[in-house]
């Protein structure tokens, strides 16, 4: 014990002694503001622990001593001494029910196998009551799950916290304020700052597992980057797709879970993917799109402009 405390003490000056000749770094642990009450935490921790080390130290100092006194006492009285059974060793055969040594003829079998004698051991009370509460523990959680359903399996669990999640989605949403954006107006421009938010919203939302980040398609979802599409290529057909989804293919409706801004943004950044041609593209689907040219344009194409 004394060289606990003594190697206890050299180990807290030698750290002392560093932390005083050694300066800080920024940033160090040592400049937390909090370091002090982390140090008075530890020793306080600390010196918890050697307190209860000593404390069962002494208990089992005044045990040994006991029983050597008792010993003693019963050598000199001529009685035959029989140490005292604690507490503790009483729980522990209890739970365990063992045969002591000196009793195992009592229940002895006559079975022996080249010199191996066989012992009528029952199962240790601890392992019997493990198994009956298993039992029961099952027949409750039979009819409470399974027969009356008055807690949900793990599956209606999920589907009701997923639910629960989807409605604080929407009161969220109802809380904020909604650019209102009309796609019947909607002109497509190259926004670098709009194509951006709209490709982080994009990855964000696992759209690539679709449509491949590159939007180049998959098994699943269509190339986006070709001039054939399946639901019309203009601004307001993009813009429609991604908000209301299509739910018979696989599409969700985006814009149950996005803001109408976010959707402008994916639906830019989607028109910007327009002749990217990313490699391993998928084969075009659906009907070629062109979009409309206006008149002052024919005006220039007719004047070789």
């Amino acid at each position: 014990m004394k060289r606990l405390f003594s190697t206890l003490i050299t180990l807290g000056l030698a750290i002392e002694t560093m932390a005083q000749s050694a300066e800080p770094a920024p940033g160090s642990f040592l400049n937390d503001p909090l370091l002090p009450v982390y140090i008075t935490a530890g020793a306080i921790l600390l010196l918890l622990i050697l307190v209860v080390a000593v404390a069962i130290y002494t208990v089992r100092v005044l045990n040994v001593l006991t029983e050597e006194a008792a010993r003693s006492k019963a050598e000199q009285t001529g009685v035959e001494y029989r140490p005292t059974i604690s507490w503790w060793q009483q729980i522990w055969e209890r739970m365990n029910a063992s045969v002591p040594v000196e009793q195992e003829k009592d229940i002895e079998l006559d079975h022996s196998y080249d010199g191996i004698r066989e012992l009528d051991n029952h199962l240790p009370p601890w392992w019997k009551w493990l198994f009956y509460g298993s039992i029961a523990f099952s027949v409750v959680y039979l009819i409470v799950y399974h027969v009356t359903g008055t807690l949900p399996l793990s599956g209606d669990e999920y589907k009701r916290e997923l639910a629960v999640a989807e409605d604080q989605v929407r009161r969220y949403l109802a809380s904020q304020p909604q650019a209102v954006i009309d796609e019947n107006t909607l002109e497509y421009t190259a926004d670098p700052e709009a194509i951006e938010k709209g490709k982080t919203v994009f990855i964000n939302n696992n759209c690539g597992g679709c449509h491949r980040n590159d939007g180049g398609g998959n098994a699943i979802g269509p190339n986006i980057t070709d001039e054939y599409w399946l639901h019309g290529g203009s601004v307001k057909d993009i813009f429609v797709t991604i908000r209301d989804g299509v739910v018979e293919k696989g599409m969700p409706a985006w814009g149950k879970t996005m803001s109408a801004q976010d959707v402008k943004n994916v639906t830019f950044f989607v028109m910007s993917l327009q002749g990217t041609n990313p490699p391993d593209a998928k084969k075009p689907q659906g009907e070629l799109f062109k979009p409309a040219t206006t008149s002052s344009d024919t005006v220039k194409v007719q004047a070789g402009l």
